[in-house]
């Protein structure tokens, strides 16, 4: 297969990798000069508990690729992913699967306007990764990917679980999905009750999940998300949430997620305005209020300011 990765930071390289790893003929694509020159010059530098590898990849910027591929895993930040699809037309030929697997919520509304709707395909990953620095990815933990095709028919459905296959043969742990909906928003319930505390609090999860005031916080969050997820037609229990955040915190409670990567640790724009600042957009628009999360992003926007990120 040939396949690129639209995003070649910590997930990103993680699946590149292990995609590659499986003898998938695999790019990688960013914009990060320092992460492209490295990885460039003393290869990607991957760091798998005690075993560490040295793997040459080959590595782009946007505006490099020509040749098309048969498969783009997009793993973009939220706010890069119109014009990274726009940069990449190229490499998207007329039966290229493009599968977004980013953070947040709303990105097919995006996808749309570049791709025919059956080269779209829905996915959300629990697996995580860290940046140790530019062209250096660091693993840590495990979870499930899930993959559904966007237009519902028999040959879409084939070509997901075709994907999974894939990705399964690669060892990234897969599941054909029927209802990927329900699971986007139930991680981005997750990304948006800890990526920004973590973030702010200067964290990582475990840190935040011992703490007395963890669990009412985590529940307003949820409280607001679950609120906008019912108006757009995806139930999710509150309780269930809440304990199923505190539950994934501390199985990967050393990892920093992602958001805390950005602002903390490389002092870059997060995606909080399509996780918690989405909520609070969406809310006004169904005529209620999601106070909490609107401060909290709210809060990102002035560390943003605090701290020169642009």
């Amino acid at each position: 297969m040939k396949i690129a990765i639209a995003g070649s930071g910590a997930l990103g390289s993680r699946f590149g990798y292990m995609l590659h790893q499986a003898g998938n003929d695999v790019i990688l694509i960013d914009k990060w000069k320092e992460h492209i020159n490295n990885v460039r010059t003393k290869g990607l530098i991957v760091e798998d508990g005690e075993d560490k590898h040295v793997v040459q990849i080959p590595i782009y910027y946007p505006n490099e690729v020509r040749d098309q591929v048969d498969i783009v895993f997009m793993f973009t930040k939220s706010m890069g992913l119109g014009e990274m699809l726009e940069d990449i037309q190229p490499i998207l030929g007329p039966h290229t699967s493009v599968i977004s697997l980013l953070n947040g919520i709303g990105h097919e509304d995006v996808l749309k306007n570049y791709l025919p709707l059956e080269n779209i395909f829905m996915g959300v990953t629990i697996l995580t990764s860290g940046l140790a620095g530019p062209g250096h990815v660091a693993f840590s933990g495990a979870g499930l990917t899930e993959i559904q095709n966007f237009v519902h028919g028999e040959e879409q459905e084939k070509i997901a679980r075709n994907i999974v296959q894939v990705m399964n043969e690669a060892g990234i742990n897969t599941n054909y999905s029927t209802d990927v909906k329900f699971s986007i928003w139930r991680k981005a319930c997750v990304n948006g009750a800890m990526n920004a505390t973590c973030a702010l609090l200067d964290c990582n999860l475990a840190e935040f999940e011992a703490t007395a005031q963890a669990e009412t916080v985590i529940r307003h969050i949820v409280r607001e998300f679950v609120k906008v997820a019912k108006e757009k037609d995806t139930l999710l229990d509150e309780d269930e949430m809440v304990q199923y955040i505190l539950e994934s915190a501390r199985k990967v409670g050393s990892h920093h997620p992602s958001m805390h990567q950005d602002l903390m640790q490389n002092h870059r724009p997060t995606e909080v305005d399509f996780l918690n600042g989405a909520v609070a957009r969406m809310s006004e628009g169904f005529g209620f209020d999601a106070p909490y999360n609107r401060l909290i992003t709210q809060l990102i926007h002035a560390k943003e300011e605090i701290l020169s990120v642009h």
